[in-house]
């Protein structure tokens, strides 16, 4: 697959919240980034840690209000899509908010992906 169409399929398949397909587009070596002074690991590395991962986040949604996929903007082997969540997580509260999310592509498969957006103050 092309730059274009792995983003293309990443955001329809967020969009039907179909998110294990979605990390199936993965590829088995892959990084995920996520900010400083989030809980949890920065760095992981690995298809299967980084949907395990995903899992661990999801299971401390209490309640999901609202959120969007935007559309993928292409440039060379990296794409970049807006999202955004509005959720209630366990023992935390409400947290609405917006982040980038830039992917890497390598052989048709999503090599590396970094988040960013404003860290909340959880304490």
């Amino acid at each position: 697959m092309t730059t274009q169409e792995v983003a293309d399929k990443l955001v329809q398949l967020c969009r039907d919240e179909k998110y294990k397909e979605a990390y199936d587009l993965y590829a088995d070596d892959a990084v995920s980034v996520e900010m400083d002074g989030m809980p949890g690991e920065k760095i992981t590395k690995g298809k299967e840690n980084i949907w395990n991962g995903y899992l661990q986040w999801a299971e401390g949604i209490e309640e999901i209000h609202g959120g969007s996929v935007g559309d993928p903007v292409v440039a060379a082997n990296h794409f970049v899509v807006p999202m955004s969540m509005d959720a209630t997580f366990k023992g935390q509260g409400r947290w609405a908010f917006d982040e980038l999310c830039m992917y890497q592509v390598e052989d048709g498969k999503i090599k590396r992906a970094q988040y960013f957006y404003e860290v909340p103050d959880m304490g």
